[in-house]
C-alpha cells in the first residue's frame, strides 16, 4: 500500500508546478551540444554512467546526474529525450516497463505497458469472413493501444531527486531548438515518409520537400509544446486538457477508438520483479504483461544442469542446447503468458527447476526438434523498441524498455500535438494461432479485451553478484529480446565474456513458430552448416536488437556498453 500511496502522491504533485526558468544544459559550449556529438561505444566510469540508443540521450543522462540527479532522475530525463532525438521507438505516445534496485537493495517494477481502449474487443482486427485485417493492427489509428509512457514518468519520479520541470528541459530544448540527425536517422525518416503522409492526418517535422540528409537539423515545436504542458501541468498535462484533446481528435479523424476517458483513467502498475538463480548469479526480471522475465528464467534453468562452459561458445553442442531451451520456452509463451489482472499466469510452475527439467526431457543433442511436436507444457494452474541502463554512483540500477512496438509505431503523428502513436495492439492475439508482426502465435490468454495490456516481450534485467550490482542489461528487438539477454547472460556466466563481447558477439534466434534460427550475417559458417545437417533450417537475416549493458567491474569501474548495430552509445563520469 505504501508503494502505491507514494506514486499516487507524486502524481497529485504534479498538477500545478511553479513556472520556474530551469537554466538549459543543452546548446553549443553546454554539457550536451546538440549540433556537435560523437557515438561513443564503450567506457569504463568511476562513478555512474548511461547507456541508450543515442549519444545526446546518454549525454543528458550523465549531466543530470552530475546537477545532483540519481539514477532515477537520469532514467526520466534520458528516456524523455529519446522521444525527441530517436522518434522511431523513443516515446510519450507509447509505454514500457522500469525495473530497478534501489541502493538499499528494495527492487521496484514499473508497468506502464499500453492498455487496449475501452471501445476494444476480442475480434476487433477480423473481417465478416473471420479473416485477419493485419494492417489495422498494425498501421494507422486503430493499431495504437493507451499511452502509458509519461504515467511511467510520473510514476519513477517518486525516487528521483529533482523536479520534473528540470528533468523534461532538455527534451523541450532539443524538440524546440532542434538537433542534427545521422545517416542512419536520415534513412529512417525517408524510408517511412509515405506512411507518414498516409497515416497522419495533419502536416508532421519528419516530413519535408526533398529527402533528409545526415547533418540536417530535425525541429519539433509541436512536440516542444506538448511537452511543456507536461512540464506545467504534469501527468494531467498528457492525459487530460489540451493535449488529450489532441489525441482524441486525431483519433476521430482517422476511425481510432482512444477516448478521453481512456487517457484519463490509465494508470502506470506495480509490478513485484521476477527472481531466480543461475549459476551463483542473482538474476532479476520483468513479471507479466512481459513474458520476457519468464522466458530468461526457463531457458536458463532448462540448460543450467549441463556443462554449458565446456561446450565452449558458440560450438553447435552449446548452440543446438540453447536453441532447443528457445524452442520449448516460446511454446510455452504463446499459450500461458497474458496480462495477469486478466489471466491467471501460472508463473511459479513456468519458472520451476522440476517443470523445466520435465521441459528438456525429450532433448535430444543428436538432431533437432521440431516445433510441430513441441506443444506448450501441460499446467494446471519494439521490433523498433529501445533500451537504457543506467547506474549511478550509489549504486542505484535502473533498466527500461520502452517501444511504440514496430519502427514509428502506428506511423501516425498526433496532428498539433507532434508525436507517434503506438501500433501495440498488433501484440496480443488479433486471432488464436494467427501470428503478428514478429511472428509470434498467442491465443486465449493475450487475446483482445478493454484495458487489458497486451503481452510483451521486453525484458528490462538486473544481475547481482554476491548480492551486490553487477549487471544492468536490455535490449528492443520484439521476440527476439528475451533470446539476446539470455544470450548475454550466458555469454558472461558461462564463457567468461566482457560486456563488450557478451553484446557484439553474433545472436540466433529460435521462437518455436516460424520453426526455424534466426542467425545474424557474422554467424560462424560451419556451425552453421554442422546445424543444417541436424535437421535445423537456418534463415540469415540483419542485426538481432541492440543490447545496453553496465557491467560492475572488480575495481568498481562500470564497464558501460553500447551496441554495435545502431547509433547507440555511452556516457559517464
Amino acid at each position: 500500500m505504501r508503494k502505491s500511496a507514494l506514486l499516487l502522491l507524486a502524481i497529485i504533485c504534479q498538477y500545478a508546478l511553479p513556472a520556474q526558468t530551469v537554466p538549459s544544459i543543452i546548446g553549443p559550449g553546454k554539457a550536451v551540444d546538440p549540433y556537435k556529438y560523437s557515438i561513443v561505444k564503450k567506457g569504463d566510469f568511476s562513478k555512474a554512467s548511461v547507456s541508450s540508443a543515442h549519444p545526446l540521450a546518454s549525454m543528458v543522462g550523465v549531466a543530470i546526474m552530475k546537477n545532483g540527479g540519481n539514477a532515477f532522475d537520469a532514467a526520466i530525463a534520458t528516456q524523455l529525450t529519446l522521444a525527441v532525438v530517436y522518434p522511431g521507438a523513443g516515446n510519450i505516445g507509447g509505454g514500457g516497463f522500469l525495473l530497478a534496485r534501489k541502493a538499499d537493495g528494495e527492487l521496484l517494477g514499473i508497468d506502464y505497458r499500453e492498455a487496449a481502449p475501452e471501445k476494444a474487443s476480442r475480434d476487433m482486427y477480423l473481417d465478416k469472413n473471420g479473416n485477419v485485417q493485419m494492417s489495422l493492427s498494425q498501421t494507422g489509428h486503430l493499431a495504437s493501444g493507451i499511452p502509458g509512457t509519461i504515467a511511467g514518468v510520473f510514476a519513477t519520479l517518486v525516487y528521483a531527486k529533482l523536479p520534473i520541470r528540470q528533468l523534461i528541459q532538455p527534451a523541450i530544448d532539443l524538440a524546440e531548438k532542434g538537433f542534427v540527425i545521422s545517416e542512419r536517422e536520415a534513412a529512417g525518416l525517408n524510408a517511412t515518409r509515405e506512411s507518414f503522409l498516409k497515416y497522419s492526418t495533419r502536416p508532421t517535422a519528419f516530413v519535408k520537400e526533398g529527402k533528409w540528409k545526415a547533418g540536417d537539423t530535425l525541429i519539433q515545436k509541436e512536440l516542444a509544446a506538448t511537452l511543456k504542458r507536461i512540464q506545467q501541468n504534469g501527468a494531467p498535462g498528457f492525459y487530460e486538457g489540451e493535449t488529450a484533446k489532441l489525441i482524441v481528435e486525431e483519433m476521430q479523424r482517422g476511425n481510432g477508438i482512444i477516448s478521453l476517458n481512456d487517457l484519463k483513467n490509465y494508470t502506470a502498475k506495480l509490478r513485484n520483479p521476477l527472481e531466480f538463480d543461475y549459476r551463483g548469479h542473482h538474476i532479476i526480471s520483468f513479471a507479466p504483461p512481459s513474458s520476457g522475465g519468464i522466458l530468461i528464467a526457463q531457458m536458463l534453468k532448462m540448460i543450467e544442469k549441463y556443462p554449458v562452459a565446456s561446450y565452449g561458445f558458440q560450438t553447435v553442442k552449446s548452440v543446438q542446447l540453447m536453441i532447443e531451451a528457445e524452442r520449448r520456452a516460446y511454446a510455452d509463451r504463446a499459450e500461458h503468458m497474458g496480462d495477469p489482472d486478466f489471466y491467471q499466469v501460472p508463473v511459479k510452475t513456468l519458472m520451476s527447476d522440476s517443470y523445466a527439467a520435465q521441459r528438456m526431457s525429450d532433448y535430444n543433442p543428436e538432431k533437432a526438434g521440431v516445433s510441430s511436436a513441441v506443444k506448450a507444457g501441460v499446467i494446471k494452474e519494439s521490433e523498433e523498441t529501445t533500451h537504457l541502463c543506467v547506474m549511478d554512483a550509489d549504486g542505484n540500477m535502473v533498466s527500461i524498455t520502452t517501444t511504440l512496438n514496430g519502427g514509428y509505431g502506428s506511423r501516425t503523428v498526433v496532428g498539433g500535438a507532434g508525436f507517434l502513436m503506438n501500433n501495440e495492439m498488433d501484440d496480443f492475439s488479433v486471432k488464436p494461432g494467427v501470428p503478428n508482426m514478429y511472428g509470434a502465435v498467442g491465443g486465449e490468454a493475450n487475446s483482445i479485451q478493454p484495458g487489458k495490456r497486451m503481452l510483451s516481450s521486453m525484458t528490462p534485467t538486473l544481475i547481482l553478484k554476491n548480492n551486490k550490482p553487477y549487471v544492468v542489461i536490455g535490449t528492443p528487438g520484439g521476440t527476439t529480446i528475451p533470446t539476446s539477454v539470455y544470450q548475454a547472460i550466458v555469454n558472461m556466466v558461462d564463457f567468461n565474456m566482457n560486456a563488450d563481447d557478451a553484446v557484439n558477439k553474433p545472436k540466433f534466434h529460435h521462437q518455436w513458430l516460424p520453426d526455424e534460427v534466426a542467425v545474424e550475417k557474422d554467424f560462424d559458417p560451419e556451425v552453421k552448416k554442422q546445424l543444417q545437417s541436424m535437421g535445423y533450417k537456418l534463415a540469415e537475416r540483419g542485426a538481432i536488437g541492440r543490447t545496453e549493458a553496465i557491467r560492475v567491474l572488480n575495481n568498481g569501474k562500470r564497464e558501460t556498453i553500447a551496441d554495435k548495430r545502431g547509433d547507440d552509445s555511452v556516457a559517464g563520469f
